[in-house]
């Protein structure tokens, strides 16, 4: 039985992405003041950037629309994964908490790259 999409709240890459978000939000606020306006600011607008962009696609009307707003987030999770790398490298987070939202991201990338590839073979027909 296949499950009826209704809204870009329904779509799983938006569901994965939205916990990501909401960890990133929790993360940040363990960083030092002085990143405030640097990293800390970085990472909650990239996080921001991947479920606005999957939003904004599913609202489009065309395929290919949405494929490009898919791409621009699956951008951003890349650009997250470095942020993370940073936040390692300055100690930041641990290296458990780093593997932990790394999988995370790549677990997000995997299921933007299926709705791309149903979008791309819906846009074929």
């Amino acid at each position: 039985m296949e499950r009826s999409i209704s809204s870009f709240k329904d779509l799983d890459c938006w569901k994965k992405a939205r916990e990501f978000r909401i960890e990133t939000a929790n993360l940040i606020k363990t960083f030092p003041d002085y990143e405030k306006f640097a990293l800390s600011s970085q990472m909650l607008r990239a996080s921001r950037s991947v479920t606005n962009n999957i939003a904004e696609g599913y609202g489009r009307f065309y395929h290919k629309e949405n494929i490009q707003f898919c791409r621009i987030s699956r951008g951003s999770l890349y650009e997250l994964l470095d942020d993370l790398e940073i936040a390692l490298e300055e100690k930041y987070i641990d290296k458990t908490k780093y593997d932990n939202l790394s999988q995370l991201i790549v677990e997000c990338v995997r299921i933007l790259n299926g709705y791309i590839n149903y979008l791309s073979k819906a846009n074929e027909k």
